[in-house]
């Protein structure tokens, strides 16, 4: 017989449990990748995309892959060997971004910070007189600690600028034109409530004709990928066949989240946030990023000494189907990660996440 899982709530700093709407519509029947109904999908899932980013970028769209898929896009259409590409490391995606952008051949200058520090703009844009590129990202999923990207914006010069959005879209103000980011990726499995599967992408005009003409990827050259999704302007080009399905409920967790309204959704993350995170040192414990640089969405806690951090997240697991994250790197034993993102950013949350969480600490 096969076995029948466990409702899991989710808090980790991965999937987070989905829109009831997004979940429905990857139920929905599927149509073809060049049919006109799907082509209309795309099309208006593209344009609510802008909205989220805070854009009008004509070359807005979700790629074919998680968000992974995005940081190398980013990085494999703008910079190639011998390019300069600076790059702020405050956590796993900073270093992230250094590794794939090393395979693109490009010279890496890191700007290292401490885990859980937010971006210093000034150090990082002093790193280098004149790089290709500036990369930061904003919401540092390994840390839960946010940056101040529109302080990049303003002192990047003539680089173009790379920001993470994976963790921040949907749950955070962000405003890719007024703060100066030129190409942005994302993911659609935290705050935007959808299953992980597509990386919602933007890329400036300017930073487009700056691009690589030839990048090493065919499957994520945007100069080919422009044509098929996130513009109409040039005529429709075939490039891959669409996750039609994936597409579909991307549309409905969109439209779930622009109903709501984008400023109640970022509150809505705020306020759940900023309980748990209250709560949290009301318990005695402490909390990891810096403070005035939290993010509300994640929260990263310190294992207190003594406690088994993987006894506890056992214990969640297992008496209340809960399942927070480790924390990653040299902090994989000493740091919680609690996620509160898209549909679980509310008060109903906070009071299970502590109530369980102050039980799970006494039993370790």
């Amino acid at each position: 017989m096969p076995q029948i899982m466990p409702e899991r709530h989710l808090f980790g700093p991965g999937p987070t449990n989905a829109y009831p709407e997004a979940t429905v519509a990857l139920g929905f029947p599927l149509l073809g990748h060049l049919d006109p109904a799907f082509i209309e999908r795309l099309d208006n899932t593209c344009e609510m995309l802008r909205t989220v980013w805070g854009t009008t970028n004509q070359r807005t769209l979700p790629l074919s892959g998680t968000g992974s898929a995005g940081m190398e896009a980013a990085f494999v259409n703008t910079v190639g060997p011998g390019d300069v590409a600076v790059i702020a490391v405050n956590g796993l995606f900073g270093e992230r971004m250094c590794d794939v952008a090393a395979r693109c051949g490009a010279e890496v200058v890191r700007v290292d910070h401490e885990w859980g520090q937010p971006v210093d703009a000034e150090r990082v844009a002093a790193a280098h007189p004149a790089p290709k590129v500036i990369a930061a990202v904003h919401a540092e999923t390994s840390t839960g600690s946010l940056s101040d990207i529109s302080a990049l914006g303003e002192l990047k010069g003539d680089a173009i600028l790379i920001a993470d959005a994976v963790t921040s879209i949907a749950g955070t103000e962000l405003a890719a034109d007024d703060w100066g980011i030129d190409v942005g990726y994302a993911g659609t499995q935290k705050c935007i409530g959808v299953a992980p599967g597509l990386a919602p992408f933007t890329i400036s005009d300017a930073a487009f004709e700056r691009r690589i003409e030839k990048p090493q990827s065919w499957y994520l050259d945007l100069g080919m990928l422009g044509g098929y999704a996130g513009t109409k302007a040039s005529g429709r080009t075939y490039h891959h066949t669409a996750p039609v399905a994936m597409v579909a409920s991307l549309e409905a967790g969109l439209e779930r989240v622009l109903a709501e309204g984008l400023e109640n959704v970022w509150a809505r993350h705020w306020a759940a946030g900023t309980a748990l995170q209250n709560g949290i040192e009301e318990m005695g414990l402490d909390l990891f990023a810096a403070e005035g640089h939290r993010l509300p969405q994640l929260t990263s806690v310190v294992v207190p000494d003594g406690v088994d951090s993987a006894k506890v997240r056992r214990y969640l697991l297992e008496r209340f189907q809960i399942e927070i994250g480790a924390g990653v790197g040299q902090f994989a034993s000493t740091v919680w990660r609690i996620g509160l993102m898209g549909p679980n950013a509310n008060p109903a949350s906070v009071t299970l996440i502590l109530g369980a969480l102050k039980e799970a600490v006494a039993k370790a």
